[in-house]
């Protein structure tokens, strides 16, 4: 006689595990997100999206191994990006921010390397207000 025992608790623990993933998902409150995927570090800076449709601040500065939150205060969605536009290639830490929705708070994925990473809203990319730079020391 076969039995299904080891199956049935393998079962039993995946569904565990999937309720618990779901009970740790977003609550709608202010606390910041990281897209799908994303091995976000420590935020070490914040840039918000201001209601006049500005970041600020333009420039900051992380270490190694941190990520950037971003807020969006602004009316309107805003989609980062790393430069150049509309490649993307200076920085992808940046682009897994993906759409910055109106109240939303993201984390980039952490800098892997010092340098110096420029963004711009993809969707407004001559906009100076909505560019800025990020140096990672």
């Amino acid at each position: 006689m076969r039995t299904h025992t080891g199956t049935a608790w393998r079962q039993i623990a995946v569904v565990a595990g999937l309720g618990l993933l779901m009970a740790c998902g977003d609550s709608g409150g202010s606390s910041p997100t990281t897209p799908s995927g994303n091995s976000a570090g420590p935020s070490g800076a914040t840039i918000t999206v201001g209601a006049n449709g500005a970041v600020s601040p333009s420039s900051v500065t992380i270490s190694v191994g941190q990520s950037v939150t971003f807020i969006n205060n602004d009316t309107r969605s805003h989609e980062l990006a790393s430069d150049p536009h509309p490649a993307h290639t200076n920085c992808p830490s940046i682009n897994a921010l993906g759409v910055l929705g109106t109240g939303q708070t993201k984390l980039t994925n952490s800098f892997g390397a010092a340098g110096s990473c420029g963004f711009h809203d993809h969707n407004d990319p001559t906009n100076a207000g909505l560019q800025g730079t990020i140096t990672v020391r």
